[in-house]
């Protein structure tokens, strides 16, 4: 059967940063020297897209091949654990990392529980995924909330697509405070559906959110160049995101770009008539 009953799209979500200063001038230029928010987007998108890698290969194979570091999908680390229930309804697939940090092929420590439950195969319309932690964590930062993810048939390209609902949260390691949003978001199949191997699969993401920092500032996100997203790339590769303030919040609107489809950690962050070379982790 072709690859699996789940694939959960990565979320893309983002944040804006404030500072209070003693004056007005002061306030917009540490605004605009402010680059922190693309931080919690990065760690946002990538907790949530590997949360969708995770569960993909889970439900398919039992095993985790997709956390890897060369082009032949090593095996993540045996401390975690797959378990699949196929008999009770909904079924479930949960992936379990233990209570210890269990450090994985990416790089990055895990532990606690990924929960995923479906009332269909990924590729049948209607169907229904839900995704849902217990006591999650990466790098120590806790993940939480739900991620549900609807098959709506086919495009007019005959494309298959999802339409992916997020309500979460990562609180961060060291009492460092918490970053929430709500999303919505179309997640089109473009490339790799019609062949047996996961690592040409590509997605194009569009749609809005809402983020609140941990410093409490609220940001309005929407996708106006289509994210393109690879699974054999760690990052996003392409697209644009304009960021602006849900009031009270005064900082200046401003976009980022990811590029024009090279795999790298890199993105161009625009506030005015500056521009800040960001780093992805």
């Amino acid at each position: 059967m072709k690859k699996s009953l789940l694939f959960f799209t990565a979320v893309a979500v983002f944040g804006a940063t404030i500072f209070l200063p003693s004056c007005k001038k002061d306030k917009q230029s540490a605004d605009d020297g402010d680059t922190g928010y693309a931080t919690d987007h990065a760690r946002l998108e990538k907790t949530f897209d590997d949360v969708q890698n995770i569960t993909d290969e889970a439900a398919t194979t039992g095993t985790l091949s997709n956390m890897r570091t060369t082009a032949d999908y090593s095996i993540l680390s045996a401390c975690a654990t797959v378990t699949r229930d196929t008999i009770s309804v909904p079924h479930t697939v949960t992936v379990d990392f233990g209570t210890s940090n269990c450090l994985c092929a990416d790089g990055r420590y895990r532990r606690g529980k990924i929960i995923v439950s479906y009332n269909g195969h990924y590729r049948d319309s209607a169907s229904v995924h839900t995704i849902t932690f217990n006591n999650y964590f990466v790098n120590d930062n806790q993940v939480t909330g739900s991620k549900t993810v609807t098959n709506m048939g086919h495009n007019s390209l005959g494309q298959t697509y999802f339409s992916i609902a997020v309500n979460g949260s990562i609180i961060l390691a060291n009492n460092a405070g918490t970053i929430t949003w709500v999303s919505t978001r179309t997640r089109t199949w473009v490339a790799g559906e019609s062949t047996l191997i996961r690592s040409d699969d590509a997605f194009e993401i569009t749609g809005s959110a809402t983020l609140t920092r941990a410093n409490g500032v609220g940001v309005n996100i929407n996708i106006t160049t289509p994210l393109h997203v690879a699974v054999n790339c760690p990052w996003i590769e392409q697209g644009v995101v304009t960021f602006s303030p849900i009031a009270p919040a005064t900082f200046q609107p401003r976009t980022l770009d990811f590029g024009n489809g090279t795999c790298d950690a890199l993105a161009v962050l625009t506030i005015g008539n500056k521009t800040y070379n960001i780093t992805l982790p």
